[in-house]
Parts: C-alpha cells; sequence; structure tokens
C-alpha cells in the first residue's frame, strides 16, 4: 500500500532522528520482499542496494536506468513502514542541474535520505574533480530544499573503491560535502579503526556512515564507540543469497545432488511473513 504525505513525513522526521545520537544498521534489501522479511526483523531503517538490485534485474551493478531505478525506490517505500535512503549512485546525470532533476524524481517517490557519490566511471580518473563533486553535492541540496522536504542528503566518497585509496584526499573530499550541505557522510571502503575514527573526527558533528560489506572484525558496538552513527551493508545481504543459490544450483547441475537445498527456508514460513 502506497504511504500518505503524512505517512511519508513521519517517516522522514523519524530517520533524521535516528542519526542524532547512538548508531543503529540499516540494512539494504533488493526487493519488496527482503525489505518486508527485514522489517520484521526490527530493523529502524532501510537502505537501497544498486548492486542488489541490478542482479535481480540481470545486469551489472550500475546498469539499470533511472525510471528503473525510481521503481525500485517505489516499490522499497511501499513495502513496509520503515524510511528508505535511496542508493542514487551518481544522480543519473552529467551536469548539476541534471543531477537536481533527478533528485526530485527521487524526492517523490517517498525517499527518506539520498545518497550521492563521486565516482566518475572513467577507469583513467575514477573520481571527479572536487569541484565538479562538490557542485553537484549543492545542487541535489538545493533540489531538497526547493522541495520543502526533510530529506536527508549523504555525500559519498569513492576513493577506496575505485582503487584511489588515499585517506588525506578521502578526508577533503567528505570535508567539503559537508560544507555542500551533505547531512550524513560516508567513505565506502574504509575498513580499519584508524581510517573510521578519522572520518569521524573530520566531519564532526555531522553523522558518518560506515559500509561492511562481509566478514568484518569490528562490531556494532565497536562501531559505535568509535562515532559511527549507522552501518550499511550494500550488496552484502544480496550477495549472500547469491551465494546460497549458487552452492544449491551447483550441487544439483555438477553432482545431481539437492544436498544444498538443507537450511532452505519453509515456504510456509516465508509466506506468512509476506502477509499484508
Amino acid at each position: 500500500m502506497l504511504p500518505t504525505p503524512a505517512q511519508i513525513t513521519a517517516r522522514r522526521s523519524a530517520f533524521r532522528q535516528l542519526h542524532a545520537s547512538g548508531c543503529f544498521a540499516i540494512p539494504n534489501p533488493w526487493d519488496a520482499g527482503s525489505a518486508r522479511y527485514l522489517a520484521q526483523l526490527g530493523f529502524k531503517a532501510l537502505a537501497s542496494t544498486s548492486s542488489g538490485r541490478a542482479w535481480s534485474q540481470g545486469a551489472p551493478d550500475g546498469g539499470l536506468p533511472l525510471p528503473a531505478v525510481l521503481d525500485y525506490l517505489r516499490e522499497l517505500v511501499a513495502a513496509t513502514e520503515l524510511p528508505v535512503n535511496a542508493d542514487f549512485e551518481g544522480g543519473f546525470a552529467d551536469t548539476p542541474d541534471g543531477v537536481a532533476r533527478n533528485v526530485r524524481a527521487a524526492i517523490d517517490t517517498g525517499i527518506a535520505g539520498v545518497s550521492i557519490e563521486d565516482a566518475s566511471g572513467d577507469a583513467t580518473a575514477p573520481l571527479l574533480a572536487l569541484p565538479t563533486a562538490v557542485a553537484r553535492l549543492r545542487a541535489a541540496r538545493a533540489a531538497i530544499d526547493a522541495s520543502g522536504q526533510d530529506v536527508m542528503l549523504i555525500g559519498r566518497a569513492e576513493n577506496f573503491f575505485v582503487g584511489r585509496p588515499d585517506l588525506d584526499d578521502t578526508l577533503r573530499r567528505l570535508q567539503a560535502y559537508a560544507d555542500a550541505g551533505a547531512d550524513c557522510l560516508y567513505a565506502p571502503g574504509i575498513t580499519t579503526r584508524e581510517q573510521i575514527a578519522a572520518v569521524v573526527a573530520a566531519v564532526a558533528p555531522k553523522p558518518v556512515n560506515v559500509l561492511v560489506g562481509g566478514p568484518s572484525a569490528l562490531t556494532m558496538a565497536e562501531l559505535a564507540a568509535l562515532g559511527v552513527r549507522r552501518v550499511s551493508v550494500g550488496g552484502a545481504l544480496a550477495r549472500a543469497a547469491w551465494g546460497g543459490l549458487q552452492r544449491a544450483a551447483r550441487q544439483l547441475a555438477e553432482q545431481g545432488r539437492f544436498d544444498g537445498f538443507e537450511g532452505a527456508v519453509p515456504g510456509r514460513e516465508l509466506n506468512q511473513r509476506m502477509q499484508s
């Protein structure tokens, strides 16, 4: 069921309040079913995953066009009563005006937050020049402000994700994005206590998101102690699901065995969970 404007406003307010203190996990469902299941586990917010959704549609990460991404966001917003943060990649536009236009379209889906990253997509120069990246963040900020909606803006520095693990440049970028109006900052790919603490200190008092995309020695409690406000998992849950599918399907295809179905969730339980 589509939420009412009043419900969307309440979700956005609750989402901002989650960033005020403490540390919360924000898992990344790839469809309505995974969103509904995660909501039933007691999470307080959800985030989209560009990679998880793309794989579910037979495309590589970043391979979905804007209309398909907007449909996905609407699907997540309608699936549960939780606020949704949009992984909005680079804004699906080459210019600040284009980013602003597309952010306005994302706001109309009912999301509570939108992330804009600074990866260029060019392997020879994988990060946008800082002035260009800042102009795009400012355009996103202006679009949110003009909408009159309390949607959070998340600024992402992709250094560690695109093979440029320069912590000093990452910090400069995050500080610039904070100054450009980002409400929350994010450097996917940082993993050590020292890196995380440096990011938290660089943009304080603004909240920081940390991505945990695989097994980690750090717990939620330890991340909270470092000053992290929220922890997302990107495509990790989708990859875990694909791992189960891969193991079961390969055993069937290569060995003619059904052992891979051990541990599968009973259909009755899934039916009960998916009832409205």
